[in-house]
């Protein structure tokens, strides 16, 4: 007879409802995935919209079609570029490189707030994103041109594959793992204690019911523990039954030896002596199998030990693993944040920096006009003193207007430059500290200019340390950007004060804002890693926690904080010169 197993047909089920929610969440893990890539793809196509409609722009207006082919080229060049159409006013093409298979019939153009238009789908795969190139001169702006970006499903599969093998690679491990550990549970809870019931049941000796009574090593109160009593107890009541049959047997011998006396004290003596002799060899029996059912339980017991500690040894073994991949994970997430508030500032910067150099471009275009009208009326011989006393003036006004937008972008492109090689090196260099987080504030200036704060500096010119410089420069971006987005959230003119002192060979910087400030709970979990109280709105809980790793980690120092609602968030940090 075919015998099926309970703890194996209870663990198929299980395991089997498992797999399928397993495959069900990594398929909406990876639909998720490719959802996500899509968006920062559009992003991204935003973003060089931002970037090169200045410049295409211009190049259309001034009919300079080598140049706006150039800058298609660029664009092309761009991995995620798989297409560029730039056409004039009257949508006649000026340039078409790249993947553009499809007729403009099949674009879906939906007509936006900002006079821009996005591109829903497109046929073989493509999608990507079309707006208009806006001239704008004095006061008036004139539409002179479209730009279409396009994009294809093959640069988001190529984003998110790595992340895909990741996740199938997750929930194998899971899974494998999931179903070690269920098959040596159900083995040792169920499997184990029914074979060796099974084993004591098949020893059982008709003769001597309570030596074969069940004996197992266990401490739950479960099925088979109530199973092992009930068995002991119908063999205790066989045993009962077979004393009480004994002793009726007894009485009939007693009766029928009263026939003969003297027979039957012979027969008595000699019972007593046999009986003597039976019990005490019966005993000498009994003794003998608890004794072999003692050693064969130690032998259990010491093999249940020994597999005890194997699996003790290998979970030991597993957590080491775990603990050492969790840091590995956090140091990546870390970075991640790192290079995340870098790249915000970044485009921001790139964004900054398209403003003094579109007037320095407008300059330019005016001087060159100015400079034509006066060779033409050189060559006319219509050149008179009040002409050239005009053209002195307006060409010494742009030439001023050109320099000084000039010098803004590349006071803001240095000091961007320096905070960025810091912030992606560990190197430790000499600084004089005033100066450089005077460079820090410029680098925020696109982020600072949008709202009404003020940063006050109290520190002396003449601090001069060694130290991690990128940890300076993340440190004091990240507390001036958590006082903007956190501490300054319903505020228009907040204030923000910044006091460096130097004592000894110890830096202490006080670090304080009049924004909400925090709860005591809440101050309690600042510097805990993906604590935010931007849950659920973008925050990732982990801006304090860098800064924390940077000071105690990286610089050897300490850090405090300590709040009051409404009266704002104070920074205590201090950390010893590296020389």
């Amino acid at each position: 007879m075919k015998v099926t197993s309970i703890s194996r047909k209870l663990l198929t089920r299980v395991l089997s409802f498992y797999f399928v929610l397993t495959f069900l969440v990594t398929c909406v893990q990876i639909g998720a995935e490719y959802i996500n890539t899509k968006s920062h793809i559009n992003s991204e196509l935003l973003t060089l919209e931002k970037t090169f409609s200045s410049s295409l722009t211009r190049a259309v207006w001034e009919l300079n079609t080598q140049q706006a082919i150039d800058i298609a080229e660029g664009l092309v060049a761009i991995p995620m570029i798989k297409g560029i159409k730039v056409t004039d006013e009257n949508n006649q093409v000026i340039t078409q490189l790249g993947e553009n298979k499809t007729q403009d019939s099949d674009i879906k153009l939906e007509k936006e707030k900002h006079s821009y238009f996005n591109i829903n789908s497109l046929s073989e795969g493509l999608f990507g994103y079309s707006f208009p190139l806006i001239f704008e001169f004095s006061g008036r702006t004139t539409k002179v041109g479209t730009v279409t970006l396009l994009s294809s499903n093959q640069v988001i599969f190529d984003r998110i594959e790595v992340g895909i093998y990741f996740l199938i690679g997750n929930a194998m491990v899971k899974t494998a793992a999931l179903v070690f550990l269920f098959s040596i549970a159900f083995s040792q809870l169920l499997t184990n204690p029914l074979n060796e019931l099974t084993e004591q049941i098949n020893q059982f000796d008709i003769d001597d019911p309570e030596a074969s009574k069940l004996h197992m090593v266990n401490y739950e109160r479960n099925e088979l523990s109530i199973l092992q009593n009930a068995y002991n107890n119908l063999l205790s009541e066989l045993t009962r039954y077979k004393d009480e049959l004994a002793t009726a047997q007894s009485k009939i011998i007693d009766s029928n030896n009263k026939l003969d006396e003297q027979n039957l004290m012979l027969e008595q003596e000699v019972a007593k002596k046999t009986s003597s002799l039976s019990t005490t060899m019966l005993k000498m029996e009994m003794q003998q199998r608890e004794l072999l059912t003692q050693q064969g339980q130690l032998k259990a017991e010491n093999s249940r030990r020994s597999q005890t500690e194997k699996t003790l040894t290998n979970t030991n073994n597993e957590l080491k693993s775990s603990i050492h991949e969790l840091k590995k994970a956090q140091e990546r997430l870390l970075d991640a944040e790192k290079m995340a508030i870098l790249g915000t500032l970044s485009a921001e910067v790139s964004h900054e920096i398209n403003t003094p150099i579109g007037v320095s471009i407008t300059s330019t275009s005016y001087l060159s006009d100015l400079l034509t009208k006066l060779n033409g009326d050189i060559n006319d011989n219509k050149l008179s003193k009040r002409g050239l006393d005009e053209f002195r003036q307006n060409a010494a006004q742009s030439i001023d207007l050109l320099i000084n937008n000039l010098n803004r972008a590349s006071d803001l492109i240095t000091s961007y430059k320096q905070v960025a090689v810091d912030q992606t090196s560990d190197k430790i260099r000499q600084i004089n500290l005033a100066k450089y987080i005077d460079e820090i504030i410029q680098s925020l200036h696109p982020k600072l200019k949008k709202t009404n704060h003020t940063i006050n500096i109290d520190c002396s010119d003449n601090i001069e340390i060694y130290c991690h410089a990128g940890a300076i420069s993340q440190i004091f971006t990240n507390l001036i950007i958590n006082s903007i987005i956190h501490g300054f959230e319903g505020i228009n003119r907040g204030k923000i004060n910044i006091a460096v002192a130097m004592q000894n060979s110890e830096i202490q910087i006080t670090y304080e804002d009049d924004g909400l400030g925090m709860s005591q709970d809440a101050l309690s979990s600042l510097f805990d890693p993906f604590f935010t109280t931007k849950s659920g709105k973008g925050g990732t809980g982990l801006g304090t926690h860098i800064i924390h790793s940077l000071v105690t980690d990286t610089l050897n120092g300490t850090v405090t904080a300590s709040s009051d609602e409404n009266k704002g968030l104070r920074y205590q940090i201090a950390f010893d010169d590296m020389r």
